[in-house]
């Protein structure tokens, strides 16, 4: 088990490095990108909750928790960049408040995403049945359980450190996910490297799973026959944005596994993490609400009421 001196001797050099690379200026396209999440996911949401219609139907509802949930996740980010960028000595147990929220939202929204995959295969594969199946009121009991399922990992590292004491009582310099975790065992890491093998391994085969049965069912149809079918652009645009979702998890798990390797410049695992947590984090949750505002037909046609009718009323106003 690390120590409290060793903590602070790690987060201490990456401190340094960050510094001698000049890294924080990887806060700037962080700044920008979580301020747009932070203007255009409102205005959807706004626009969903707003209409009864939208409100009933499932597939918005989840749309609505993967946009909290992104909201939730660069908010938290940008707060922990900001406090590595300033070297300002953030107190332990903030830092792992800090990450247990953080790692929460990225694994709700992905989870989610999940879902959403499963609610298009069930409404396709069972259209009589669907609203029978998903009412909003069983969908806010499983929404109840994603964030529960979401929390359970991370609180239960919280809660593991608090109760053995292994933790270090002072400040830290840095506050990241990957120096977190490098206070338990090898034993430890180990559980969880399987932890996330085993969960995005199960999302990804549940999501193989359900676009394969979705093609087999719908191949008969004719809505594939052509080449930019709305069908075909759907499907591009959601798997693209789910490997978007997924490729920063992949990416961590590489991560924790040169942070166990001596033999990698310390230096090259910095600018991983540094490029992982202000980029490639980030994209996905800065093209969703452009693609759920412009694929989703219903949702299009609300904006569009609604900018209308504010235009409207603004020309009232100064006539």
């Amino acid at each position: 088990m690390a120590s409290s001196t060793d903590i602070s001797n790690i987060t201490q050099q990456w401190a340094a490095s960050v510094h001698k690379w000049h890294l924080e200026f990887f806060c700037i396209p962080s700044i920008i990108v979580t301020l747009t999440i932070l203007l255009t996911n409102p205005v959807l949401l706004t626009c969903i909750l707003l209409s009864r219609a939208l409100r009933k139907e499932t597939r918005y509802l989840l749309v609505v928790n993967t946009l909290t949930a992104d909201m939730l996740f660069v908010i938290l980010n940008l707060v922990t960049m900001l406090f590595n960028t300033a070297r300002v000595q953030i107190p332990w147990l903030v830092c792992e408040l800090l990450t247990a929220f953080t790692i929460t939202a990225d694994c709700c929204a992905i989870l989610t995403v999940t879902l959403m995959v499963v609610d298009t295969y069930a409404a396709v594969r069972w259209p009589l049945r669907y609203h029978d199946l998903l009412p909003p009121a069983r969908l806010y009991r499983i929404l109840v359980i994603v964030w529960l399922v979401a929390a359970c990992f991370p609180f239960s590292l919280v809660i593991v450190l608090q109760v053995k004491g292994d933790r270090p009582d002072e400040s830290v310099y840095m506050c990241l996910v990957l120096i977190y975790l490098a206070i338990f065992q090898i034993k430890y890491m180990a559980w969880i490297h399987m932890y996330l093998i085993a969960a995005a391994l199960f999302c990804a085969a549940l999501i193989f799973y359900c676009y394969i049965r979705l093609y087999m069912v719908t191949r008969t149809q004719g809505i594939w026959q052509s080449r930019f079918s709305r069908a075909r652009v759907t499907l591009l645009a959601h798997g693209a944005l789910l490997l978007l979702y997924f490729a920063p998890g992949f990416v961590f798990f590489l991560e924790l596994h040169l942070f166990q390797d001596k033999n990698i410049s310390q230096d090259v695992q910095i600018w991983i993490n540094t490029v992982n947590m202000s980029v490639f984090m980030l994209i996905p949750r800065a093209f969703a609400p452009f693609l759920y505002g412009l694929r989703y037909r219903e949702i299009y046609d609300t904006l569009m009421e609604l900018f209308l009718k504010n235009r409207r009323l603004n020309q009232i106003t100064v006539s």
